[in-house]
Parts: structure tokens; sequence; C-alpha cells
């Protein structure tokens, strides 16, 4: 006999939910949610009241916010917090074994703060790791978010690279990007990333190459190279941002991606880079720090439905706060012009988990909350692909996933809401309840 935990539908009962297709939020909504395809079979509005205690295997989210799962769309699973070790340290001395380990962790940590999905752009030295890792989030081996990943960027050669000055002495240091070159090489670069299992391309369209013309002092007792030119933060002479590929080679790689169902997400710091590369197709362009005040990329990104992922959470951490103040002024310029925004942190750069921090930076720029949550789960979804993922996820309809955040507080009078994760479900599956984690079987 099948008893009703069995069963294969459930239905979760809401008070308090955001439709971002709407971009509203809406009052006594029930979803009915099938356990065996873990999606959302029905969406209803109630007329009748509830009993006070909801039957099992029914779900009871009222008194909370619930939100569709949340999209970060700029992480790197196989970093952690540069506040405890140097990305240069973690690529070149951490063992792969412990950087898988801190990776299960950070999945982990990302999941239980409500992001379940994360586009994962490069694994930073640590070859096609984050494939594996998604494959064992599938399999279920580990709990995590759905990842779309990339395995290793690619960028010219030389351009993008772990520096080192003991190249002559024989040390060895991990490869951190696919180099190529010129449009037979680039597209040869996709194919090879594709047929590692890649989800989607990222490339370098510019990087600060010219690193060891003035080297920075990366070792106990190295000595300071003398009268080096400015460098603040992210940007300045000493070591500028200088395109790594040419519109020929850009072009290639999105032709090329896209000829397979691929996405292609785009480093670019540069207005320069940025124009370029919205201008090659791409899908989204990560970073865009620098000022495109007088410049055509933001006009391009709008005219070419181009997503700008601006990781504000990750600029913060380099720059000064004048600087930061007019990095959040240029996002809410995009936003106000036209462009499509995503969240993404770069998370990796600071912990997993504390991925809401941009989202905060959004709505500290402007950004009207419902646009910010818009641009945490619709637009991730087109970021990661959109139609080409495989799946759909992060809206309320018949047919997308059963993803939910359930918040503590009302997040349209607390911000502080988005730290108050109490519930999470990805796929139909309950990964927290009442603030706490829930097993594995």
């Amino acid at each position: 006999m099948v008893t009703k935990r069995n069963m294969d539908a459930f239905t979760i009962h809401t008070d308090l939910l955001f439709d971002p297709k709407k971009k509203v939020f809406v009052n006594n909504t029930s979803i009915v949610v099938s356990r065996k395809s873990g999606l959302i079979t029905t969406v209803y509005q109630r007329k009748d009241s509830l009993p006070k205690t909801i039957e099992d295997p029914d779900i009871d989210l009222r008194g909370l916010c619930v939100l569709p799962g949340l999209v970060d769309t700029h992480t790197h699973i196989l970093l952690h917090a540069y506040t405890e070790a140097s990305s240069t340290a973690q690529m070149r001395d951490e063992s792969l074994v412990e950087r898988i380990i801190r990776a299960t962790n950070h999945c982990r940590a990302a999941l239980l703060a409500g992001f379940t999905t994360y586009r994962d752009l490069g694994t930073e030295g640590a070859s096609d790791a984050d494939i594996h890792i998604r494959n064992a989030v599938n399999r279920g081996l580990i709990p995590g978010p759905r990842i779309y990943c990339v395995s290793e960027a690619l960028a010219s050669s030389g351009g993008y690279e772990t520096r080192h000055e003991n190249a002559i002495g024989g040390s060895q240091v991990p490869r951190i990007s696919d180099p190529c070159d010129g449009v037979v090489g680039v597209r040869a670069a996709v194919r090879r990333r594709l047929g590692a299992g890649a989800d989607l391309i990222k490339f370098y369209a510019d990087y600060r190459k010219r690193a060891l013309r003035f080297p920075e002092s990366s070792w106990p007792g190295c000595p300071e190279v003398m009268f080096p030119p400015p460098q603040e933060g992210l940007q300045g002479e000493r070591n500028p941002n200088l395109l790594l590929f040419d519109q020929e080679e850009m072009d290639a790689i999105v032709a090329e991606a896209k000829a397979a169902r691929a996405p292609v997400a785009a480093h670019a710091s540069t207005a320069e880079a940025v124009t370029m590369a919205a201008k090659a197709g791409v899908t989204t362009v990560e970073h865009g720090f620098l000022s495109m005040e007088g410049s055509e990329a933001m006009e391009t990104m709008r005219e070419k439905g181009t997503i700008f992922v601006p990781t504000l959470a990750v600029i913060e951490l380099f720059v000064t706060k004048a600087a930061m103040k007019d990095a959040m002024a240029q996002v809410k310029k995009a936003f106000d012009s036209g462009v499509k925004l995503a969240c993404g942190g770069d998370t990796g750069a600071f912990a997993h988990g504390e991925n809401a921090r941009e989202l905060e930076l959004f709505l500290e720029a402007g950004i009207p909350l419902e646009e910010v949550l818009f641009s945490a789960t619709v637009r991730g979804w087109e970021a990661c692909g959109g139609e080409w993922c495989g799946r759909k996820f992060g809206w309320i309809e018949e047919g997308v996933a059963a993803d939910f955040v359930g918040l503590g507080a009302d997040i349209r009078e607390d911000v502080g809401a988005l730290r108050k994760v109490e519930w999470v479900m990805k796929d139909a599956r309950v990964w927290k309840s009442g603030g706490h984690a829930m097993g594995m079987t």
C-alpha cells in the first residue's frame, strides 16, 4: 500500500510569494510539485482559507517571504575568500584534493544560502574539475546548486596565466586558461572546452597581461621595484587592462560556441573590450568596471541584448569608496538605459554563502527591489543559456523547476531578509527547513 508520504505530488502553501515574471509579490498562492520530475505542475490562488495545521506531505510556508531559488551568475567554486589566501597562493600552492574538498563545502554553503543555481566561470588552475563537481551534484553525491560551468576560460597566449619570475629556475605553476590565438586557434579552443563537457564558454576580452613588466612583491622578502607607474586597485598604468583578442577572434569564439548551442561569457573591464565583446554577440559581459562614459559600450550592450554582470561584490574588495561609488553609479546608468542586468558577485573571491552581497549592492545602487530579484532569478536563467539550459528555473510556472527560498522576514521591509534564509528547496527536494540543513538521505 502506498502511503501519503510516498505520493508523487505535494503542495506548497504560501501567503507571500514573489512572482519574477510579473515582478510583483502575490498573496495566498499554492504550488503543486512533482517529486518525480522536480517540476511545478500547478500554480493557483487560494479562495478558501487553509486549516492552521497542514498535513504531510504538503508544506506550509505561511509566515515566510518566498522567492524562486536564486541564481549567482558569476562564481568560482574552486576558490575561497582572498582574505584567507590570495588567488595566486590557492592556484599555485593548494593541492587539488584540498581544493575539491573546499569546493564541496562551497556548494553546500551556496545551496543553504538560497542559491539553487551557479554559473561557474572558471576553475582557476584546476583544469576540468568543475565539470566533475557538477556531475557529482547532479548524481546526488553532494548537496549543491545546479551548476553551469566553463572548465577553463579562453585567453590569448600569455594573456591570463599564473605570473612567476622563476620560470628559468624550473618552478611549475598550473595552467589557468586555455591559451589560443587566431581564428582557427580560438575555434579549436571552443571545441576543446565543449568536448571536455563545458556548458558554456568564457573568454578574456581583456586582462592585465603585462604584470611582469613592473612585478609586485609576491614572496616574503621580495624587494619592491623602484618608481613603478601608479596603480589603484584594478586599474592604473603599472598593470593596465589590455585587449587579448581582436574583433575577428571574438566573433569566431561566439560563432563557434553558438553553433553548438552554448552561451558565451566575456570578461571585459574596459569600455573598448565591452563594446567588442557585445558586438561579437556574447551572452554576457562580466565586470565592466572601468568608465564607459563617452563610449559606445552601453549602447552596444543595449542594442545587442547583452546581459551585463557587473560583479560589484568583488569590485568592492579592491577599490576605494569613491571608485566603488562610481562603479555603482555606472550600473544604475546601465539599468536606466535599458541594459539587461544579472546578479553575479564573482563569488569565491569572497565567501560562498555570502552571495547575497551582490543583491544588496544592486539595491544600494538604486535599482528597485523587484528588478533586483528579477535579475537574480529569470535573468540568471537567461545568462546560463535560457532554453539551452535543458531545464527551466527562476520563476513560478508549470514546467519550471521547483526551486524555492523561504525568508524569515518580508524583504520589502527588511533588506536583511536575504540573510535570513529559513527554508530551501531545489528540484522539489527540501535542503533546509526551520533554518536547519537537512541530511542527504
